[in-house]
């Protein structure tokens, strides 16, 4: 399907979005949407003939766990709701610990990378298929911009990318600007990656923009798209047209001026990038065959008859994952993401120096998102809530959502007697009792807290 050129919808900048000229379809993300009815702004723009693609982050289908039959539920509905022609995730992990190790159950918060191993591919494809039989469009998955990489890794991301691409049929995602965070972080080349990986099976691009700080590339989708990552996408349609590109803003928006702009640049990019017509039909690199390793007595899929990555043994039913794979992937991910969050020893082979800098980008990432989903914290707290968010989350690993997490942080603030103020603290408590109860208190409760809320500051 053609999609044409897009922009991720968000709420902040839905009247920019609606406001911009040449726009063929718009990306949402699905956990922001409701399972029943639509924001007015995406009613308006599926009557103008608009393609709404729900896009999704908290499946995390490459975690050691099946997916979550109510999340492929909800995320089904949505892409009902919209009449969407397909579905996007990503190729991450999300949440560890639970019930495969017996362990607290933790959220990240965030998209973390699953090691490029043949037991992580095994599951993550297990998992893929247990999502495209329970959601109505196909699926396509996004390779994830990371900090960190993991030990003992035996695939590179494009071999990766192409055995899932083969094993499952799933579509591709590509994330330039994940490329070229990768290329900064951890020394992969994109344009190796991209002769590597299957530009046939690609659904649609994202751009975004991000910055550099001490080395190190942060993929923020809160600054303008760089030159470096136009490159990558200028790369990427020398070797294939893809049939839908889209650009990510999800903070510090800028004035619709600002965003039409960038959506001129990438059109450029892909005007300039394409092949002449002199060369013919656009030139898909040549991929290398991916070795498969030995079978053994858990693999989870044969190898193919001639030893290499295809043949009619990958199109046979697989058999399922064991469940020793499932658990060495859940240990393992359940190390990585406890020293993440919760302050445990670094797991081994790791690079100490980039665990701590993802630690604390995930502790920032929490302070903010809370702020947005609880804005009357960092109003009762002033300038006191981002130290005290960031202490309480370098003790206190996220278990929920993060709603949920405001309402613990609140907890925590008040058991250690906060805030000093004492007009601060009944606002506080008062805020808390609102929404941690088992119902919320009726309307009268609620205006009677305010008003003495209002005489105690006085």
């Amino acid at each position: 399907m053609e999609l044409g050129i897009g922009i991720g919808w968000r709420p902040e900048i839905a009247a920019e979005v609606e406001a911009l000229s040449g726009i063929d379809w718009v990306e949402a993300v699905a956990e922001n949407l409701c399972a029943d009815h639509l924001p007015d702004s995406l009613v308006r723009l599926r009557e103008r003939g608009v393609t709404v693609v729900p896009h999704g982050v908290a499946l995390g289908l490459g975690g050691a766990d099946r997916p979550d039959p109510d999340r492929l539920a909800g995320l089904a509905a949505r892409a009902g709701l919209l009449g969407a022609p397909l579905v996007t995730e990503h190729i991450a992990f999300v949440r560890a610990g639970g019930p495969l190790t017996a362990s607290p159950r933790l959220e990240a918060g965030h998209l973390l990378p699953v090691p490029r191993t043949w037991d992580a591919l095994d599951v993550l494809c297990e998992n893929v298929r247990i999502a495209q039989d329970s959601l109505p469009v196909p699926l396509a998955l996004e390779n994830i911009a990371a900090l960190i990489t993991w030990p003992g890794e035996e695939l590179t991301e494009g071999q990766f990318l192409a055995e899932l691409v083969e094993r499952t049929g799933v579509r591709l995602l590509i994330d330039v600007a994940n490329l070229h965070t990768n290329h900064v972080n951890l020394g992969q080349d994109p344009a190796k990656a991209l002769d590597e990986l299957p530009v046939e099976a690609i659904a649609y691009v994202h751009v975004a923009g991000g910055v550099e700080k001490n080395g190190v590339w942060h993929d923020t989708h809160a600054h303008p798209v760089s030159e470096p990552v136009l490159e990558v996408l200028a790369e990427l349609r020398s070797r294939v047209d893809p049939p839908g590109v889209l650009l990510e803003r999800d903070d510090a928006f800028p004035p619709g001026a600002e965003l039409a702009g960038e959506l001129d640049a990438i059109r450029a990019t892909l005007r300039e990038a394409a092949p002449s017509t002199d060369a013919g039909p656009d030139r898909a690199a040549p991929r290398q065959s991916v070795p498969s390793p030995d079978p053994g007595p858990d693999r989870g899929t044969a190898p193919a008859p001639d030893g290499t990555a295809g043949g009619e043994a990958r199109t046979a039913a697989p058999a399922p994952v064991s469940a020793a794979t499932r658990d060495r992937t859940a240990v393992a991910q359940t190390s990585l993401l406890s020293a993440l969050v919760a302050g445990t020893p670094a797991p081994e082979g790791f690079d100490h120096r980039r665990l701590r800098v993802q630690s604390r980008a995930l502790a920032a990432k929490r302070a903010d998102v809370v702020a947005k989903v609880a804005p009357e914290l960092p109003e009762i707290l002033g300038d006191g809530y981002r130290s005290a968010f960031l202490a309480y989350a370098g003790s206190r690993p996220m278990s929920g959502g993060y709603r949920r997490d405001a309402l613990d942080f609140a907890e925590h603030v008040l058991i250690a007697g906060g805030p000093a103020d004492p007009a601060a603290r009944r606002r506080l408590t008062y805020w808390w009792q609102d929404r941690s109860g088992s119902r919320p208190p009726r309307r009268t409760t609620r205006l009677v807290r305010a008003a003495r809320a209002v005489l105690v500051g006085k």
